[in-house]
């Protein structure tokens, strides 16, 4: 039995492995073959691929991308914008809480991307070394994930836990994770208050001032502000949050739910679905969106990418876990259930290496399950899914690097010793250990 589970085990991480080297819809296709070889080679019964998850993920996804090409979140970005250089000197704790909310509204991290610019010539223009918004920004954009309603990592979740009988509710999942998220944002902003030298101090920085070029750079005006916001594109944010608002009155009201053929309320995986649609499709007929610009968004392509590659993954490690259940649970639920934090431990050494929270938990939560974890404890380690920040390929954290003129946010030499590494590991920290305690009192 050992050798046995070892082998697929060795299989199972292989397959993630050269999945995550490929990028893209690799990792999905090469889940898929994973599970043909444990169904195919080693007789496994293959587990439920996870439909209404990969459902739930597509209706939103097609919602945030209509929002995007109505202009609704050029809109949001500009707001932001405002609301920075009316306070400039806060950008440091500002910034982060922007990002973190913006996530929470779309769904995305992606949207950071717009922001980044501005953030730094905020802080350039305030005299404020950039690094310290700068890198926390870009942390807090996707802390943001798993306290967003609409975003993969929380739609999964809450399928995960009504597919294995112990459902929570939209309201469950972000009273627990929006507060923690908030808290370590805000712990990982204090730190970056004072990092790094001032940049009248800064040697480094000094010296490429003698570059007339460089100089030249520096003074470039970078702002959304000048952009016109069509009518219809505010209505588009209107309409999404509406959508959003939804779902969270249908969450927090069940009695408004029509009953099923079992005679119980429609489950929330399904509402979901059906009203992020349907909200699509009102900022579709409001906006006059073309539906080939829809399929072109790059957070639809994003969402994409996403549902076939929890396709794949989760579908692989769901079948591996179900045939080797009575292993793990003998050999690692002890332990497990002694210190549930090493969980945690596991969660976040799984997501530095797979670039995707959701994904992450799509690995990481049947297995909890096997190993008797209660879904109350699961959701409050949930903020340990992101660790992708830890080798800071990701690409807001490049973006962030490239968008910083004075050069001051940066991967440093010994690669590891980058401008991301102390705030997400104190926003990750922080989140996860308030999480954790939050969840041990409502749930």
């Amino acid at each position: 039995m050992a050798a046995m589970f070892w082998i697929q085990f060795i299989l199972v991480l292989g397959a993630v492995l050269i999945g995550i080297r490929k990028g893209g819809v690799a990792l999905g296709l090469i889940g898929g073959l994973g599970v043909s070889v444990l169904v195919l080679g080693f007789r496994s019964a293959p587990s439920e691929p996870p439909i209404a998850v990969m459902l739930i993920i597509l209706a939103v996804v097609t919602a945030s991308a209509t929002l995007q090409v109505a202009g609704g979140l050029d809109y949001l970005v500009q707001l932001t914008e405002k609301l920075l250089r009316a306070h400039p000197k806060y950008v440091t704790i500002l910034a982060p809480l922007c990002t973190f909310f913006l996530t929470v509204c779309c769904g995305t991290g992606h949207a950071v991307y717009a922001l980044l610019p501005v953030i730094s010539d905020v802080a350039i223009k305030t005299k404020i070394r950039p690094e310290r918004p700068m890198a926390i920004s870009s942390v807090a954009s996707q802390m943001g994930i798993t306290a967003s309603p609409v975003a993969a990592a929380v739609t999964f979740f809450l399928g995960f836990a009504a597919k294995a009988g112990h459902p929570v509710t939209l309201i469950d999942i972000i009273s627990v994770t929006m507060p923690a998220g908030v808290i370590g944002v805000l712990a990982a902003a204090a730190w970056s208050f004072n990092r790094g030298l001032d940049l009248e101090k800064d040697p480094e920085f000094q010296g490429r001032l003698q570059d007339p070029e460089f100089r030249k750079g520096l003074d470039a005006d970078v702002t959304t502000l000048d952009k016109k916001i069509s009518t219809v594109a505010k209505l588009s944010v209107a309409l999404f949050f509406a959508g959003v608002g939804t779902i969270i009155l249908m969450a927090s009201c069940p009695w408004l739910l029509p009953l099923a053929a079992d005679k119980k309320p429609v489950p929330m995986t399904t509402v979901v679905q059906f009203i992020m649609l349907a909200y699509g499709a009102f900022i579709l007929f409001a906006a006059k969106v073309k539906a080939k610009d829809i399929a072109n968004s790059s957070v639809f392509i994003a969402g994409m990418i996403a549902v076939v590659s929890i396709f794949g993954i989760a579908w692989m490690s769901d079948t591996f876990i179900s045939a080797n259940k009575k292993y793990l649970v003998d050999n690692i639920g002890i332990m497990v259930k002694m210190a549930p934090w090493t969980f945690a431990i596991a969660t976040f050494c799984i997501s530095a290496f797979v670039k995707s929270q959701a994904a992450t938990l799509a690995i990481t939560l049947p297995l909890g399950l096997a190993l008797g974890l209660p879904i109350p404890l699961l959701l409050g380690l949930m903020p340990a899914s992101y660790a992708y920040f830890f080798f800071a390929f990701y690409p807001s954290d490049l973006a962030a690097i490239n968008m910083d003129r004075t050069g001051t946010t940066r991967i440093g030499k010994y690669l590891l010793n980058h401008s991301f590494m102390i705030p997400g590991l104190i926003g990750v920290g922080v989140s996860t250990v308030v999480a954790y305690t939050i969840s041990q009192f409502i749930l």
